[in-house]
């Protein structure tokens, strides 16, 4: 996806009919009815609003930030472009934001953003941008200089922490509080992840889970892999006739995962192909050309250390007057033989998740739509529909450690949401209630019981 830049008479702010026709500018599909749906919320409010369209969001496990990035691209609309650093809390049960720190990236959109270590890797037009980002003392921070000077003062509901002196007030009359430390971001580097001859693009982007890797896919549909933090090349293959929708790498970083518009998912060992996937095999009435892979995804299996899931998403290659369904695949993460299909509805799915203990999968649609599924039996759970006025480009866990746990409350999951409307949701899992086995068996014991009992005072002798 490139920058959108909503043409200005199109949209006011605060307009949610706006932003539908911003949307329909952009994708002319036909609207259509799915009927009542059975598992739909009410809308979520905003945990926070930014300046400009957001594109990827990533939540850092070790310290439980909220990183979150997007823009107006190059276009000169006055639209900025900007990475932003959120801090989340948990507040008598309600999820709130305080926005820590802003960093301009000046006239290029991050668009897709992987999260290793401390560094963040920012797909920025054709480039793989990377970036340090440590919180510092307020010493630490006037001696780095005043790199970041610019990158304040954003518009939007949540507080800003930083700055000097006392604290004011905001356009919208909340508080600047002023903090000790700060965060601050160092630019370490970039790498050519794109050499298409116009409109280069990376599309996506991955850390191995050892950090000695960074791979990234682009509109060119070559994967690129560096060997980390050297950054020297170790492979550049062609793996898809056009671009590539998305990658993922395995946990022992034996296979390389790609889906592309070429109707294709590939599984790479090294830069050789190992196999193609076909998740139709056994659905004589969908042919080869009908979908396309939409993204993919490897994820732990729950009390199987060791097993590991590839989840894919398949969507309708043409819109039709009547919508087709999309459909969901859970792959053996091995030999990737497919495990399980089912459809997850007919809105278009524009993005995937897996929570970090890989229980629940997140689906977002180009309509706005947000869901949570069960990844065992791919159940649909949570569903909120048009919960974004606008296409969802990114979805994000919280993690269920570390610092992410201590926010995620009395839920069994929590889910970020973020889309070009410049919104970023939160949706909660509460935890489901389960009875103790040893709870039912004793019932079940004094069910028998009482039974017998009954029956020897109704018909004495009978035992």
């Amino acid at each position: 996806m490139r920058p959108l830049i909503p043409p200005k008479n199109k949209v006011t702010p605060g307009s949610a009919g706006g932003i539908v026709n911003v949307y329909s500018h952009f994708f002319p599909v036909k609207k259509h009815s799915e009927g009542k749906k059975t598992m739909g919320r009410t809308k979520t409010g905003d945990l926070y609003r930014a300046p400009f369209p957001l594109y990827t969001v990533h939540v850092h496990k070790e310290t439980g930030l909220v990183i979150t990035a997007g823009g107006g691209g190059a276009s000169k609309t006055g639209i900025k472009n900007g990475v932003h650093f959120l801090s989340l809390e948990l507040v008598n049960g309600q999820h709130s934001a305080t926005l820590l720190h802003s960093h301009d990236t000046n006239t290029r959109a991050t668009m897709n953003m992987a999260i290793g270590g401390d560094v963040m890797a920012a797909g920025q037009d054709g480039c793989c941008s990377l970036m340090r980002f440590q919180q510092r003392s307020t010493k630490e921070s006037r001696k780095a200089g005043n790199k970041q000077a610019g990158s304040g003062g954003e518009q939007g509901g949540p507080r800003r922490r930083g700055g000097r002196g006392q604290a004011k007030c905001a356009k919208d009359g909340v508080e600047m509080r002023d903090d000790s430390s700060h965060l601050v971001v160092e630019e370490l580097g970039e790498v050519c992840s794109d050499l298409s001859p116009t409109d280069a693009l990376q599309k996506c982007v991955r850390f191995s889970s050892d950090l000695s890797l960074l791979l990234t896919g682009g509109a060119d549909g070559h994967v690129r892999v560096w060997e980390y933090p050297a950054l020297n090349k170790k492979l550049d293959f062609r793996a898809h006739e056009g671009e590539i929708e998305d990658l993922d790498i395995s946990s022992d970083k034996k296979h390389i995962v790609t889906v592309g518009r070429d109707f294709a998912c590939c599984v790479w060992s090294e830069d050789q192909l190992a196999m193609g996937l076909c998740w139709h095999d056994n659905m004589p009435n969908i042919t080869d050309k009908m979908y396309r892979y939409q993204a993919c995804r490897f994820g732990k299996v729950e009390d199987h250390p060791g097993a590991v899931r590839l989840y894919t998403v398949q969507i309708p290659h043409k819109r039709e007057r009547k919508p087709l369904t999309c459909y969901l695949t859970k792959w053996e993460g091995q030999s990737f033989l497919p495990l399980l299909t089912k459809p997850c509805g007919r809105e278009v799915i524009s993005c995937m998740d897996v929570s970090e203990t890989g229980t629940f999968l997140g689906l977002g649609t180009v309509t706005g739509s947000v869901a949570i599924y069960i990844a065992f039996s791919l159940q649909k759970l949570y569903y909120v529909q048009e919960a974004h006025g606008i296409v969802v480009t990114d979805l994000a866990f919280l993690p269920a450690s570390g610092k992410g746990q201590s926010v995620l409350g009395n839920n069994e999951a929590a889910m970020l949401s973020v889309a070009v409307d410049s919104r970023c949701k939160m949706h909660v899992l509460p935890n489901r209630r389960f009875f103790p086995m040893w709870l039912v068996l004793l019932l079940c014991g004094l069910l028998v019981v009482g039974a017998v009992l009954l029956l020897q005072h109704m018909f004495p002798g009978f035992i």
